[in-house]
């Protein structure tokens, strides 16, 4: 589903001469096509939509981590660049989680889970990101379970 609409884009950006969000398409793509690559040469099928979230956010943290660089190296024009790249990547990853439904999702999973101490901190992600791949930072969840657990 995910891939249709990347190649469906991609086709729209050739028609509108959008060159910008045609090249950000096209390396979507090629990230895409080289984690399929390396699933199979693990005897893995390729990636899942589910899958397909955690690629885009891991590009997104990438271009986020560049920009950072960018401005404290005052280059502007590039930081720009890798901005307008966020947004376009971005346009595909479901409506991101408010704090306080991060929370109660956190609340949820440590209560299914039964989980008692940071032994069980991996299950709790488990859980999270299953139920919520593409729709909540999980770095960020991470810590928020942390102190969950030893809260």
């Amino acid at each position: 589903m995910l891939r249709d609409d990347i190649n469906n884009a991609v086709k729209d950006a050739m028609r509108a001469k959008d060159e910008r969000k045609l090249s950000t398409l096209r390396m979507v793509n090629s990230t895409i096509k080289n984690a399929d690559i390396a699933a199979r040469g693990e005897g893995k099928p390729p990636l899942s939509d589910a899958d397909l979230l955690g690629v885009f956010q891991k590009m997104i943290k990438q271009r986020q981590e560049s920009v950072e660089l960018y401005d404290k190296g005052g280059r502007a024009e590039l930081a720009a660049q890798e901005r307008e790249e966020i947004a376009i990547i971005s346009a595909y990853l479901p409506k991101q989680m408010s704090e306080a439904d991060v929370n109660a999702a956190i609340t949820a999973a440590i209560a299914e889970t039964g989980a008692a101490g940071m032994k069980d901190m991996g299950k709790v992600i488990g859980v999270l990101k299953a139920k919520y791949a593409g729709q909540m930072d999980f770095g960020k969840a991470s810590g928020l379970v942390k102190a969950a657990l030893t809260g």
